[in-house]
């Protein structure tokens, strides 16, 4: 017996050459997905047909090596709308300057560089991907991510039935560092006292016992985060209503050593598992962007 397809759920994995889109195929098969690279758009219900029967979860990779192929994407799309099939689009990204430097250390000419330099091709790319990026589900910054991270932070997503919760990445980060492009909500907590200042915390980090212990007793903070966890909740089913299931909160301090990282993991573990209605739980992870960068 055919599988229902309302309960089956098609990944379109795109974004800029260079920005990781391999890696995030390549972790959403571990997870369990079927995963496809470089497909024709054109071929997109087809594939989804072809499968009925052997996977429930299948994922994509459409790119600019398709050419003319690229084009013909938001038709697909379209289609598997009219046929109630459930779609999400993965959008990868990095900053300018980090795609350069990934293709000048790998040696290989941008896609749609042609003659040109490789910011010409990141620049024509850009252009072409400008609608697909701002109507994503998920928006992937990989500038500040090592491939480990990259992986972990999919794998979590995607682990298991895609259609079950919403997916929250609870991202720490510094702000020396920059605020993250692809954060949906972001959440100072340089209002905590700093432990950086205390010579036997400093060397430590917000995933030590002690650290953890200092910035979640500081003054105001256990009603901040009750108030904030309240917050979420209140919005967390309007994201759902809205077909929004893959959800990043930025939590950032000076460093992302310490402050960040400790309210991070506090806040993953009580939105984990969160009920949100309807029989949706909210699946939560942590991830530190910065963590080591800051000595």
């Amino acid at each position: 017996m055919s599988k229902d397809s309302s309960r089956r759920e098609l990944v379109v994995i795109t974004g800029m050459s260079g920005a990781g889109r391999s890696t995030v195929a390549h972790s959403m098969e571990d997870a369990g997905w079927y995963v496809i690279d470089n497909l024709p758009p054109s071929l997109l219900l087809s594939v989804f047909d072809m499968t009925e029967r052997t996977s429930d979860s299948v994922a994509v990779v459409i790119d600019v090596r398709g050419r003319q192929f690229f084009d013909d994407l938001n038709r697909s799309l379209a289609e598997l709308a009219e046929r109630g099939i459930a779609r999400k689009i993965i959008f990868v990204d990095a900053a300018d300057d980090v795609l350069v430097r990934r293709f000048e250390s790998s040696r290989r000419p941008h896609p749609l560089q042609g003659g040109d330099r490789i910011v010409d091709g990141i620049e024509r790319e850009r252009v072409k991907l400008r609608e697909m990026r701002s109507g994503a589900d998920l928006v992937v910054d990989t500038s500040q991510l090592n491939i480990h991270q990259l992986e972990k932070k999919i794998s979590e997503l995607f682990h298991g039935d895609s259609l079950a919760a919403l997916r929250v990445n609870v991202l720490s980060f510094g702000y020396k560092f920059g605020i993250p492009v692809d954060a949906d909500l972001v959440m100072d907590c340089r209002f905590i006292p700093n432990p950086h200042w205390n010579p036997e915390l400093r060397p430590m980090s917000g995933l030590d016992a002690e650290v953890r212990d200092a910035v979640l007793n500081a003054k105001n903070v256990p009603d901040f985060l009750e108030k904030y966890v309240a917050l979420f909740k209140s919005i967390a089913h309007g994201y759902l209503g809205e077909g929004k299931k893959y959800l990043t909160l930025a939590i950032g301090c000076t460093g992302g050593k310490h402050r960040s990282v400790a309210v991070s993991e506090e806040l993953a573990r009580r939105l984990n598992g969160m009920d949100v209605g309807e029989n949706q739980k909210v699946q939560a992870h942590a991830i530190h962007r910065d963590l080591g960068r800051e000595r």
